[in-house]
């Protein structure tokens, strides 16, 4: 079975949130995890819709269980990503201080290689500007790195996304996507630099 192929069921989310939280490094997941997970969420709740449209003394019962299970999934999930986040987040501040860039990547899907990148940035750029200048005698000074421009002078670059990219929060704190595999987009500069550079998209 390939990872693409990889099936979620109850128990193989419930084992991975055990092994993140008992375990202090990033553990390492399917490449299409997240994918496979939006999967078996829709599989549950197309059970669960036609549980509902049947009408009997037992329908009732399979309704409260299904909807129980969808509900403990979607717990796993969230307690899974919050673990995950937060190892990440953990990241980045260590290679932040140390001035290093994490060299070994494989242990975070996609979506969490921008996030990591988009945190050691930020923590660097306030790093520099407030510690570093403050040891020179000199007054904080702070260069954000990304899109933090007024509204007349945001810059937006023109992409074509090569593969499919969920949807997430930009630290403009602005949703985007989710995207498919040629689909074309004005985004934010940083925010599309970070997809260039992870090889989901190309600039037009």
């Amino acid at each position: 079975m390939t990872e693409k192929d990889a099936i979620i069921t109850y128990e193989t989310l419930y084992e991975i949130l055990r092994l993140e939280k008992s375990r202090k490094e990033l553990q390492r997941l399917d490449d299409n995890f997240f994918m496979n997970v939006v999967k078996y969420l829709e599989e549950k709740k197309s059970i669960l819709h036609s549980q509902e449209n049947k009408d009997s003394i037992f329908a009732q019962q399979n309704i409260e269980k299904t909807r129980k299970q969808l509900e403990n999934v979607q717990k796993i999930f969230r307690e899974l990503y919050e673990k995950r986040e937060s190892k990440i987040l953990q990241l980045a501040l260590f290679c932040s201080r140390t001035n290093n860039k994490l060299q070994d990547t494989s242990m975070l899907l996609e979506e969490e290689k921008l996030l990591y990148t988009l945190l050691l940035e930020q923590l660097t750029a306030f790093r520099t500007g407030i510690q570093d200048r403050l040891i020179e005698g000199k007054k904080p000074q702070i260069t954000l790195v990304g899109n933090h421009e007024t509204p007349q002078e945001k810059k937006n670059k023109l992409v074509r996304f090569v593969q499919a990219v969920p949807q997430f929060v930009a630290e403009d704190m602005n949703t985007y996507g989710p995207f498919e595999a040629e689909d074309v987009a004005h985004l934010p500069i940083r925010v599309s630099e970070v997809l260039i550079k992870n090889k989901r998209a190309e600039e037009i």
